[in-house]
């Protein structure tokens, strides 16, 4: 596998990744694609296969990672699989365009070791773990107890943030969107030196 490059971006759930990625995505120059995930998850609310998520069943996604057929993937919850299919990427690279993910920090991390050279990872960093819990209510997609190991998961996930190569602290959006857009400017227009092996 060889192309572009790769942005990663990672962050606990309710931080805002999302919507700064659907931000960069809207930046021609950029020439970015989103790289979609498959999941072992049922759809939530409108969300359409083969937009937000490749849904498969947890059988299919098994039989995936035995095939070796992915890039990264992790068991986030018993029997909840998320993962990315290296054809995913390989797709978009042969459309000549830079990958980007909105995935979990593991993943993210897996990614940047399997490509460091190639991989921009950044870290979206919710102001507190209180604020946190108040975007994830404000959403009401999920119960009580589904927040709170969301939560729970978050403060682990914050740990993990020194290894990621830039940390982007989500307190005003429009702050977070430039430096994201800044880092990813700087990243794509960075050449590979003509001594540097694929």
């Amino acid at each position: 596998m060889k192309g572009g490059k790769l942005i990663v971006f990672s962050a606990p759930s309710g931080s805002g990744k999302t919507t700064i990625v659907r931000h960069l995505l809207n930046v021609p120059e950029l020439n970015l694609e989103f790289s979609i995930s498959a999941t072992s998850r049922e759809p939530r609310g409108h969300e359409i296969d083969g937009k937000d998520y490749y849904f498969i069943s947890t059988k299919d996604f098994k039989q995936h990672i035995k095939n070796e057929d992915f890039l990264e993937w992790e068991e986030v919850y018993r029997d909840n699989f998320y993962g990315t299919l290296k054809t995913e990427v390989e797709r978009i690279w042969a459309q000549g365009r830079n990958v980007i993910f909105d995935i979990d920090v593991v993943g993210g991390l897996r990614i940047k070791k399997k490509y460091p050279k190639e991989t921009l990872a950044v870290f979206v960093k919710p102001p507190s773990v209180d604020e946190l819990k108040i975007r994830l209510k404000k959403r009401k997609t999920e119960s009580e107890e589904k927040i709170n190991m969301r939560i729970a998961k978050a403060s682990v996930e914050m740990a993990t943030a020194p290894q990621f190569d830039f940390i982007i602290e989500n307190d005003q959006l429009e702050n977070a969107l430039k430096e994201a857009e800044e880092l990813v400017k700087e990243h794509i227009s960075e050449k590979k030196s003509p001594t540097e092996k694929e």
